[in-house]
């Protein structure tokens, strides 16, 4: 018994390895503030949001996502129309006259893209006594399915607020994420995370 239960610690702390692994994959990798930006300068106020992404189903997922954490922080989000959307890297002060008629103090653009890519050779962990799968060898371990492995995809999300009187960009940040195969979870991550380092902002 020594050794399955020797064998049994080893696959816990692999298994414990892989879910820190997980928790820890997104984070803030820079930020920019104006010495101009008065502390709540968004607080209460109407916001244009834009997202910015060549993939339809990435920007329906972003505009959900951050007008949801904005509202979350006190402000009130007008989304600008997807057909009048500028592609994506052209600057900002396009949103502008959008904005001015809609009565928004400022324009909180979204820029969504590819951070990174890792391929995954599909290993899989099983505990516990008898078979774990059908490439299992052994009754504690670990598994590694024939074939190629599965290509994981991180994102980056930059956010920029521009203040509409001034045209003047107030504040930006940039956050990313590790690969994943959830493109949901991801946005999610990196819209809080972005939010949660402009916390000066509401």
């Amino acid at each position: 018994m020594p050794t399955l239960s020797r064998t049994l610690a080893v696959a816990l702390a692999a298994a414990a390895g892989l879910l820190l692994a997980g928790c820890a994959s997104t984070g803030v990798d820079a930020q920019w503030r104006s010495v101009e930006l008065p502390a709540g300068y968004l607080h209460g106020a109407t916001v244009l949001v834009s997202c910015e992404t060549g993939e339809p189903v990435l920007q329906r997922i972003c505009e959900d996502r951050v007008v949801a954490d904005l509202a979350a922080r006190g402000v009130r989000t007008l989304l600008h129309a997807p057909s009048a959307a500028p592609p994506p890297g052209d600057t900002d002060m396009q949103y502008l006259p959008a904005a001015r008629d809609a009565g928004a103090k400022a324009v909180f653009s979204v820029s969504v893209g590819l951070a990174s890519q890792s391929v995954s050779p599909g290993i899989s962990l099983g505990l516990g006594i008898g078979g774990f799968g059908r490439h299992s060898a052994g009754s504690i371990g670990v598994s590694a399915p024939i074939g190629g492995g599965q290509v994981s995809v991180g994102y980056a999300m930059n956010g920029r607020v521009t203040d509409v009187a001034s045209g003047r960009l107030m504040w930006t940040a940039r956050a990313s994420a590790a690969p994943s195969s959830d493109a949901n979870a991801q946005l999610a991550e990196l819209s809080k995370s972005l939010l949660d380092a402009g916390a000066a902002l509401f």
